[in-house]
This record gives structure tokens, sequence and C-alpha cells, in this order.
């Protein structure tokens, strides 16, 4: 007597394929051997779902049922039958693969279609320091460096074949790297031991890198330094880093920039600072100085009279250039005034009667010790 296929479902003759594989999925999952072992019943009904789904889910098969309401599977040539003797058995039953049932099931039917893995791996990022001097963060400069790195063998073309080819796909796992394990209800994912997870072997490797596809030498590189360049910056360079591995991409290069201490300019920010000593009779007298900038750029300063120590001139645009824009910051002059020292007699004479003519020239050192008088004088 044929069988109602759609019935053994659950199912409309109208269901579509997804209501089919979904009803089905279902039942193989009540009625599976591990979930109830030792029932006949339970065994018989699980044989019978996966008849009903073999021909359902076959377009040709379903269209033949549909039409005569039964299907023989005898006449199909590469079918015998849905019998214990016709291939089903518990680790499979027939086409149906209960390890798909159950990675369907709980969200992992894409894994076997997507696991597969190269073996290709990408290369590590690496770190260079660079110092530069502050004239060179000013102008900006092309720096030589060389490093130790991985690089592409240039005799297998990175493939870590000896044929200079991509590797054969494992035919262990079949390029997925991962073999799957049933124990009891559940499946247990392994990394394929013969190809160590990679999903390729390599079965005549490259004698020069040992089937790595990279070996350890210098890399020369010019790395453009941007003018205004600040302690601290980074420069990326994408692909100058570690070669990937058996054709894998390369990691970058990251240049961590130090600027070196100068010995007459500071910096801050875009700005840049200098001391100028001044002898006591400009500081006193007034006069025009000739400074120079960070490029060696002279410049006029024009020193006030009574000018003190400490005492600051700013110089616009003379400073460190911007990264971003075309401004620049500026040079700040701080001038100190200088004592004189090894004095002639004369020189001497003229400063005690410059001391002792003091009629209120000196406002700073007046106002300072008037304040210490008034201080003690405080009860």
């Amino acid at each position: 007597m044929s069988k109602d296929y759609y019935n053994i479902l659950g199912l409309q003759k109208t269901a579509t394929a997804s209501e089919i594989k979904k009803a089905y999925h279902k039942l193989a999952m009540k009625y599976h051997p591990d979930r109830n072992k030792g029932d006949k019943n339970a065994e018989d009904k699980f044989k019978e779902i996966n008849e009903a789904y073999e021909v359902l889910s076959d377009p040709q098969k379903k269209a033949r049922f549909d039409q005569y309401g039964s299907y023989d599977p005898g006449q199909q040539s590469g079918h015998g039958g849905f019998s214990d003797q016709a291939g089903f058995n518990f680790n499979g039953f027939g086409n149906v693969n209960f390890d798909d049932i159950i990675n369907e099931v709980f969200g992992m039917g894409s894994r076997r279609q997507h696991s597969q893995q190269s073996m290709a791996q990408p290369g590590a990022d690496i770190r260079y320091d660079l110092s530069i001097s502050l004239e060179e963060a000013f102008a900006g400069t092309t720096s030589k460096i060389s490093f130790r790195t991985f690089c592409l063998c240039n005799k297998c073309g990175g493939f870590g074949n000896a044929s200079g080819k991509e590797s054969d796909v494992c035919p262990v796992c079949r390029g997925s790297g991962v073999l799957y394990k049933q124990q009891g209800f559940f499946t247990v994912e392994q990394t394929c031991l013969s190809c160590g997870g990679l999903g390729r072997v390599i079965k005549n490797p490259c004698t020069f890198c040992s089937g790595l596809g990279r070996v350890l030498n210098d890399k020369n590189l010019e790395v453009t330094i941007p003018k205004g360049v600040d302690d601290g910056v980074k420069i990326r360079l994408s692909g100058e880093g570690e070669c990937g591995v058996r054709g894998g991409h390369s990691g970058d290069l990251y240049v961590f920039v130090s600027v070196k201490p100068h010995n007459i300019f500071k910096r801050n920010g875009k700005d840049l600072w200098c001391k100028v000593p001044i002898s006591i009779t400009t500081a006193a007298l007034g006069k025009e100085i000739e400074v120079f900038s960070i490029n060696k750029a002279p410049i006029q300063v024009k020193i006030p009279s009574g000018t003190q120590t400490g005492q600051q001139f700013r110089l616009k645009g003379y400073g460190m250039p911007s990264l971003k824009g075309n401004t620049c910051g500026d040079l700040l002059v701080e001038v100190c005034v200088e004592t004189p020292v090894k004095l002639t007699k004369r020189q001497k004479e003229i400063l005690q009667e410059l001391e002792d003519g003091n009629n209120g020239n000196t406002p700073m050192s007046s106002g300072f010790f008037s304040k210490f008088k008034d201080f003690f004088a405080e009860k």
C-alpha cells in the first residue's frame, strides 16, 4: 500500500520546500534513535520520516508522487529502496546525515559551507622607533630605515610549495579544517590533525622557506616625515610589516617618531622658545639685536631701554609649521640680562658712580625692599 508522505510529515500537499524541510527536522529530532534508545517504534518512525523526506525533498520524486500518489524507489537507479539493506545506518541514515540536522537546528547549517580555512595567515604589525632632529621636524625629511623581519619567499612566491603553486586541499577534511564526531545526541567539532585546521596541505614544501612562504631578511625602506611632525607622532605604512604565511597579507609598519632635544630651542606645540643673553648696557640703553630662527633665518629684535631679565618678545610666524594647514607658530625670545665679569678698575668706578647716583631708576629692587621694610615694621 502506498504511503502518504505528506501525512507522515504532518503537512498539506500545498506545503513549500521550506515547510517540508522544517517539518522533517522537527520530527527527525523527536524520533532519532539516539534520543529513543531501545524504542523500536521510534526507530521505525524515524525511517519512515526519512523515507518521506527523501521523496518530497527531491523535485523529480516529489512530482512523480504528486502525480501518481505513490513512489516506487525500485524504479530509480542508484537507490535500493528504504530498507535497512538500502543504506540506512544510524550514523547517517541514508542520504541524510544527522550531523546536518543538528547543525541546522542550532544555527550551524552554514558552518560546513563556510568553515573552509586557508593556509594563508596574515603577518604581524611591526613597530619602528625613529629619532629625528628638531630641524628635520621643522622642514620635513625622508629617512632611510632598515629592520629585520619576515619577507616573501621569492623562490615559491609565498605559497610554500616547491612548485610555486597553491597548496592542495586536505583530503581528510576536504578543505574545511575541521572534523565532526558524533557523541550520543551531540556532534563535536574537532580540528583536523592532518592539516592542523588549515584546510590545505603541502606535499612538497619549498626547501628555501621550509614551506612557510616567507624568510627572515633585512628590509630597507624610505619613510617620508611631514614637516611639523611632533614628538610621539605615529606614521602607518600599510603592508610594510611582517610578511604573511603562505600568501597571507602582510602586516603594517608603524613608525613612532621622537624629536631629539635641541640645544637652543624648546618646543611647545607649534611655538618655539629660546633664551637670549643681553648685556647690561643693552638692557639699560636699548638696542636692536639679531637672533636666528630654527631654519637659520636672521631676525632683528628691538630691545627697548629698561628691559628686564625674563621679558619675552613674540616673533610671529617663526615657530613650527602645522601638520594641518599652512600656518606656523611663533618664536618666543626671552632675554636674560647678563652681569659683567672681569671688570677693569675704570669700569668698576663707573658702576659705582651709577650705584651712588641711584635716584629711583631701579624700580623693581626699590619696590621689593620697600615691601620688606613694611613687613618687618608690622607688629
